[in-house]
């Protein structure tokens, strides 16, 4: 978007990538980003294509209220946001970025709602430290985002690193599946039609959301 007032998202997406480098040891450093490889070449990484409709859905929000897409969709576009959850510094990074942008979102009509397989008070949990206003919604179990075709279960050997830095997606998730969504960023029309779909199987990666204000302008 031309003249946008908003940071680019991939500077802070960068510089934590370079952060958590620091931190882990270069055998957990390449794990991970073979782990990214085997991602894409599982032909998981698809998802929900554009012009497709989207599957609706009903969620509770971070307040335990119920929050149904399509009564959102019936009111203007909708920014689905799917990411992994509090746990993850780069979906808290995300999130605060489309928080920024929010009063543009709004100003073309659009609201967000962010997704993620994390319990209730985990959620509230991101909404509090990121000081988000838009839904914040717990998919348990994956139900919605396996509709998406955004779902994937992680590596025995991933599970092993992720729980020697404390991250017990059991506890983060309630379930011991040990899936998560892919980092998605879907816009849903008024008709329920999906018109952009970001899918990315690097959960270091994010859509700008100058992309999605760019994208809002010729609906």
């Amino acid at each position: 978007m031309k003249n946008s007032p908003l940071s680019p998202l991939h500077f802070e997406l960068d510089n934590a990538t370079k952060q958590m480098e620091k931190m882990l040891t270069p055998e957990t450093v390449t794990m991970f980003e073979q782990s990214i490889i085997q991602l894409r070449a599982s032909g998981l990484a698809t998802g929900l294509k554009v012009g497709t409709k989207a599957p609706d859905f009903s969620l509770k929000d971070q307040n335990g209220t119920n929050v149904t897409l399509f009564d959102y969709t019936a009111h203007g576009p909708v920014i689905l946001l799917f990411y992994r959850g509090v746990w993850c510094p780069f979906c808290n990074i995300t999130l605060r970025a489309y928080q920024q942008a929010s009063e543009l979102f709004e100003a073309s009509g659009a609201r967000i709602l962010a997704i993620s397989p994390q319990s209730p008070d985990y959620s509230t949990t991101m909404q509090t430290n990121n000081s988000i206003t838009f839904p914040v919604l717990s998919d348990t179990g994956n139900k919605v985002a396996s509709r998406y075709n955004i779902v994937f279960e992680l590596s025995e050997s991933i599970r092993n690193v992720y729980q020697s830095l404390g991250i017990s997606l059991d506890d983060y998730n309630g379930d011991s599946s040990w899936t998560l969504p892919l980092p998605t960023t879907f816009v849903i029309d008024r008709a329920n039609i999906i018109r952009l779909a970001y899918i990315e199987a690097d959960y270091k990666r994010r859509l700008e959301p100058s992309k999605v204000l760019d994208m809002l302008a010729s609906l």
